[in-house]
């Protein structure tokens, strides 16, 4: 199986359940708090690693007890973090809030993520070098993304770049990424087309494969996901779930997707693999802890 390299972000996640978020100026009761394990970044090494695959992450920490908790909890779910620096700066955090409907807010503090630069991935060069597959977000600065996704080329590798939070993307930073994946809200922001109608989000993938994307997987929650390339589009489905907390969605999907291509699959069946991954997460509460292993996947019944 094909070796994989996160590099990105590892926060801890300070969640709040509450029936809705307050308004500006208001103050509710919240029903429940509990922190757990998160960051773009790390959710996807623990979502790679729990399912299976050898996978090696790329980040910063401070040195506090969340940093300590966040390489503990890496580790369990099956994550080399021998490459993790500790910053002198606090541990990146994320406050969540969650509605009894299942969706969230999310206001994140970068912290020691922030400093996750291009001399560090020089000292981690050969971890680039060793792997095959390169998986980056945009919750480091993408300075560093771009540099290290193109050293990724440069060594022949497949990039995966996840474009969260949205940001303008760079020509070099397209040119180095094999696959590009955004959900619809995200590809809006990036190709500054309102994703609003299924029309709407057909014209702003186009307009990206235009800018030379080669492989564009959008995730559209609840809807599933649209492929496409310059050989046509491809709609999968999702499956019908109650969804709890959609915190870990998306990666959770990407996690399940480089599962999948690690195996050396298609990308299509990677993705309808992904689908059930993302599926079982949203069931479950928090970042990673929602993150299920192979066997649970393989397990699942679920109904489109």
């Amino acid at each position: 199986m094909k070796k994989t390299a996160v590099i990105g972000s590892i926060n801890m996640d300070l969640v709040t359940v509450c029936k809705r978020a307050p308004k500006g100026g208001e103050t509710l009761f919240g029903d429940e708090f509990f922190q757990v394990p998160g960051g773009k970044g790390a959710n996807q090494a623990a979502a790679i690693g729990k399912l299976g695959a050898e996978v090696t992450m790329l980040g910063k920490v401070g040195k506090d007890s969340f940093g300590k908790d966040l390489i503990s909890a890496l580790k369990n779910s099956g994550v080399n973090t021998d490459n993790i620096e500790e910053a002198e700066v606090s541990t990146g955090i994320a406050k969540i809030i969650v509605e009894e409907n299942g969706q969230n807010r999310i206001l994140v503090v970068a912290g020691a993520n922030g400093k996750v630069d291009k001399e560090y991935v020089d000292r981690h060069l050969d971890i680039i070098k060793n792997c095959d597959i390169l998986v980056a977000q945009l919750e480091i600065p993408v300075d560093t993304v771009e540099y290290a996704l193109k050293k990724a080329k440069e060594f022949g590798k497949t990039t995966i770049l996840n474009p969260a939070p949205a940001a303008a993307l760079s020509d070099d930073l397209i040119k180095s990424s094999d696959f590009i994946i955004p959900n619809e809200s995200e590809l809006g922001v990036i190709t500054g087309i309102e994703t609003d109608t299924d029309e709407n989000i057909l014209l702003a993938g186009e307009k990206l494969l235009n800018m030379g994307v080669k492989e564009l997987i959008i995730t559209l929650g609840s809807k599933g996901s649209m492929k496409l390339n310059k050989s046509g589009k491809e709609i999968h489905t999702a499956y019908k779930v109650k969804a709890v907390d959609t915190t870990a969605a998306g990666d959770s999907f990407i996690g399940g997707l480089v599962r999948k291509l690690a195996e050396e699959k298609e990308a299509s069946e990677a993705i309808e693999f992904a689908t059930k991954v993302s599926a079982v997460a949203v069931t479950r509460k928090g970042a990673q802890t929602s993150i299920p292993t192979y066997e649970e996947v393989e397990n699942f019944k679920g109904v489109k």
